[in-house]
């Protein structure tokens, strides 16, 4: 689990100017993640893609049920955005992780558990 600590460093020093690292954040004490997200991140192994399915704007996040059902998802924000909202709150309550969006980079599998000011330390080495 060291491998992203290296991979910001780098990143820096070949010049970005920032990385993005959203994903190594969304187990953190502090993230808004509920259970069944947090244990489909916690469990890796799942591969991640991109979808328009959960809200018509193309994202990244871990392949699960609702994204293989709905492959050709229009490009229409807010408009998919709100037709499966009820949906996916629904699926949030049930604990349903096959229903709703788990939004994450292609290492969400480096993400750690702890505060949130602990794993930017880390990331920063």
């Amino acid at each position: 689990r060291s491998d992203l600590p290296a991979g910001v460093r780098a990143a820096l020093a070949l010049g970005a100017a920032a990385v993005q690292v959203g994903s190594a954040l969304l187990l953190a004490d502090e993230a808004g993640t509920v259970p069944a997200y947090r244990a489909r991140l916690a469990a890796g192994g799942a591969p991640t893609a991109l979808t328009r399915a959960f809200s018509g704007r193309l994202a990244r996040g871990i392949q699960n049920r609702f994204m293989d059902e709905h492959p050709d998802a229009p490009i229409a924000y807010p408009e998919i955005h709100h037709a499966t909202a009820g949906l996916r709150a629904a699926a949030r309550k049930a604990g349903d992780a096959d229903g709703f969006n788990l939004w994450a980079g292609e290492a969400y599998e480096l993400a750690r558990t702890g505060p949130a000011a602990d794993i930017v330390r880390w990331l920063a080495g």
